[in-house]
Protein backbone atom coordinates (compact mmCIF):
# COMPACT_ATOMS: atom_id res chain seq x y z
CA UNK A 1 0.00 0.00 0.00
CA UNK A 2 1.61 3.52 -0.83
CA UNK A 3 1.03 6.24 0.97
CA UNK A 4 -1.42 8.17 -1.37
CA UNK A 5 -3.58 4.57 -0.62
CA UNK A 6 -3.03 4.98 3.04
CA UNK A 7 -4.08 8.13 3.09
CA UNK A 8 -7.71 7.38 1.39
CA UNK A 9 -8.32 4.82 4.48
CA UNK A 10 -7.45 7.01 6.95
CA UNK A 11 -9.92 9.80 5.28
CA UNK A 12 -12.32 7.11 4.71
CA UNK A 13 -12.64 5.75 7.99
CA UNK A 14 -12.64 9.48 9.45
CA UNK A 15 -15.54 10.43 7.92
CA UNK A 16 -17.70 7.35 9.05
CA UNK A 17 -16.70 8.08 12.46
CA UNK A 18 -18.16 11.27 12.02
CA UNK A 19 -21.19 9.99 9.96
CA UNK A 20 -21.59 7.83 12.90
CA UNK A 21 -21.06 10.34 15.79
CA UNK A 22 -23.45 12.67 14.04
CA UNK A 23 -26.19 10.52 13.53
CA UNK A 24 -26.00 8.53 17.13
CA UNK A 25 -26.14 11.99 18.57
CA UNK A 26 -28.70 12.78 16.38
CA UNK A 27 -31.46 10.57 18.74
CA UNK A 28 -30.60 12.82 21.57
CA UNK A 29 -33.29 15.73 22.09
CA UNK A 30 -33.50 18.40 24.89
CA UNK A 31 -37.06 17.02 25.61
CA UNK A 32 -36.97 15.66 29.25
CA UNK A 33 -40.31 15.98 30.27
CA UNK A 34 -40.71 12.41 30.47
CA UNK A 35 -37.72 12.28 32.89
CA UNK A 36 -39.07 15.20 34.83
CA UNK A 37 -42.17 13.79 35.54
CA UNK A 38 -41.00 10.16 36.55
CA UNK A 39 -38.24 12.06 39.13
CA UNK A 40 -41.54 13.78 40.44
CA UNK A 41 -43.38 10.51 40.64
CA UNK A 42 -41.03 8.52 42.45
CA UNK A 43 -40.36 11.60 45.12
CA UNK A 44 -43.70 11.56 45.99
CA UNK A 45 -43.67 8.00 46.71
CA UNK A 46 -43.56 7.57 50.58
CA UNK A 47 -40.72 5.46 51.65
CA UNK A 48 -40.97 2.48 54.64
CA UNK A 49 -40.98 4.08 57.92
CA UNK A 50 -37.40 3.60 59.48
CA UNK A 51 -37.77 1.45 62.61
CA UNK A 52 -36.63 3.01 66.26
CA UNK A 53 -33.74 3.42 67.38
CA UNK A 54 -32.29 0.75 70.00
CA UNK A 55 -32.50 2.17 73.56
CA UNK A 56 -29.23 2.24 75.12
CA UNK A 57 -28.85 0.15 78.26
CA UNK A 58 -27.45 2.28 80.87
CA UNK A 59 -24.57 0.17 83.14
CA UNK A 60 -23.95 0.88 86.67
CA UNK A 61 -20.16 2.01 87.33
CA UNK A 62 -17.95 0.27 89.38
CA UNK A 63 -15.15 1.72 91.13
CA UNK A 64 -12.47 -0.67 92.04
CA UNK A 65 -11.40 0.15 95.27
CA UNK A 66 -9.20 -2.87 96.20
CA UNK A 67 -5.85 -2.05 94.90
CA UNK A 68 -4.71 -2.81 98.36
CA UNK A 69 -5.24 -6.62 97.90
CA UNK A 70 -3.02 -8.92 96.48
CA UNK A 71 -2.26 -8.84 92.87
CA UNK A 72 -4.42 -11.97 91.43
CA UNK A 73 -2.09 -12.79 88.28
CA UNK A 74 0.95 -13.24 91.02
CA UNK A 75 1.28 -16.31 92.99
CA UNK A 76 0.14 -16.19 96.93
CA UNK A 77 2.52 -15.75 99.38
CA UNK A 78 1.81 -19.33 100.24
CA UNK A 79 2.08 -20.87 96.89
CA UNK A 80 5.37 -19.09 96.88
CA UNK A 81 8.65 -21.49 97.21
CA UNK A 82 11.58 -19.67 98.66
CA UNK A 83 14.12 -19.93 95.84
CA UNK A 84 17.38 -21.04 97.43
CA UNK A 85 18.98 -21.86 94.20
CA UNK A 86 18.08 -26.00 94.48
CA UNK A 87 15.94 -27.21 91.51
CA UNK A 88 14.71 -30.10 93.84
CA UNK A 89 17.10 -32.88 91.73
CA UNK A 90 15.19 -31.59 88.42
CA UNK A 91 17.15 -29.66 86.10
CA UNK A 92 18.25 -29.95 82.34
CA UNK A 93 21.77 -31.16 81.48
CA UNK A 94 23.09 -28.01 79.59
CA UNK A 95 26.56 -29.12 78.80
CA UNK A 96 25.42 -32.13 76.83
CA UNK A 97 24.95 -31.02 73.06
CA UNK A 98 21.48 -30.65 71.30
CA UNK A 99 20.11 -33.30 69.35
CA UNK A 100 18.69 -32.37 66.05
CA UNK A 101 14.73 -32.87 67.54
CA UNK A 102 15.46 -30.11 69.96
CA UNK A 103 15.05 -27.63 67.20
CA UNK A 104 11.11 -27.96 66.87
CA UNK A 105 8.24 -27.87 69.24
CA UNK A 106 7.52 -31.03 70.46
CA UNK A 107 3.32 -30.27 68.70
CA UNK A 108 5.38 -29.88 65.35
CA UNK A 109 6.89 -33.56 65.39
CA UNK A 110 4.78 -36.65 64.34
CA UNK A 111 5.54 -40.05 64.67
CA UNK A 112 5.18 -41.81 61.37
CA UNK A 113 6.18 -45.41 61.55
CA UNK A 114 8.51 -47.56 64.36
CA UNK A 115 11.19 -50.02 63.75
CA UNK A 116 12.45 -53.08 65.60
CA UNK A 117 11.33 -55.63 67.67
CA UNK A 118 9.33 -54.90 71.21
CA UNK A 119 12.73 -54.27 73.56
CA UNK A 120 14.37 -52.55 70.70
CA UNK A 121 11.97 -50.27 69.34
CA UNK A 122 12.93 -47.22 67.35
CA UNK A 123 10.06 -44.49 66.67
CA UNK A 124 10.59 -42.66 62.88
CA UNK A 125 9.52 -39.39 63.78
CA UNK A 126 8.82 -36.82 60.39
CA UNK A 127 9.52 -33.04 61.66
CA UNK A 128 8.35 -29.95 59.93
CA UNK A 129 11.16 -29.86 56.90
CA UNK A 130 9.62 -33.37 56.19
CA UNK A 131 13.22 -34.88 57.15
CA UNK A 132 12.29 -38.46 59.03
CA UNK A 133 14.53 -39.17 62.25
CA UNK A 134 14.92 -42.41 64.07
CA UNK A 135 14.61 -42.03 67.84
CA UNK A 136 15.02 -44.64 70.88
CA UNK A 137 14.83 -44.01 74.38
CA UNK A 138 17.11 -41.54 76.39
CA UNK A 139 16.97 -39.21 73.61
CA UNK A 140 15.83 -36.09 73.17
CA UNK A 141 13.27 -34.22 71.18
CA UNK A 142 11.15 -30.84 71.77
CA UNK A 143 11.42 -27.30 72.77
CA UNK A 144 11.71 -28.45 76.53
CA UNK A 145 14.20 -31.01 77.08
CA UNK A 146 12.01 -33.58 76.29
CA UNK A 147 13.53 -37.43 77.26
CA UNK A 148 12.72 -40.19 75.62
CA UNK A 149 11.35 -42.63 78.13
CA UNK A 150 9.37 -45.44 75.87
CA UNK A 151 8.83 -46.20 72.25
CA UNK A 152 5.50 -48.35 71.58
CA UNK A 153 4.23 -49.24 68.57
CA UNK A 154 1.88 -46.43 68.52
CA UNK A 155 3.65 -43.87 70.50
CA UNK A 156 6.37 -42.70 72.31
CA UNK A 157 6.48 -41.37 75.64
CA UNK A 158 8.67 -38.49 77.22
CA UNK A 159 9.33 -36.57 80.52
CA UNK A 160 9.45 -32.72 79.27
CA UNK A 161 11.09 -30.36 82.19
CA UNK A 162 9.44 -26.96 82.07
CA UNK A 163 10.76 -24.11 84.17
CA UNK A 164 8.02 -23.27 86.87
CA UNK A 165 8.33 -19.27 88.09
CA UNK A 166 10.71 -19.89 90.94
CA UNK A 167 13.19 -21.01 89.28
CA UNK A 168 13.18 -24.93 89.38
CA UNK A 169 11.76 -26.87 87.14
CA UNK A 170 8.88 -29.25 86.74
CA UNK A 171 8.57 -33.05 85.35
CA UNK A 172 5.52 -32.73 82.86
CA UNK A 173 4.65 -36.26 80.66
CA UNK A 174 4.15 -36.02 77.08
CA UNK A 175 3.64 -38.10 74.41
CA UNK A 176 3.64 -38.13 70.69
CA UNK A 177 0.72 -40.94 68.76
CA UNK A 178 1.24 -42.48 65.62
CA UNK A 179 -0.20 -40.33 63.14
CA UNK A 180 -2.46 -42.38 60.29
CA UNK A 181 -2.77 -41.05 56.95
Amino acid sequence: MTFSASGRVFRLVGVWLFLATFFGLGGCTHDVSDLRSWIAYQRSLKGKPLPPLPIIKTFETFKYEDQRLRDPFSPAPSEKVPSSGQHHGHSPNRNRPRQPLEMFPLDSLKMVGTIGRASHMQALIEDPDGVIHRVVANEYMGQNYGRVIAVGADHVDLIELVSDDNGGWIKHPASIALTLE
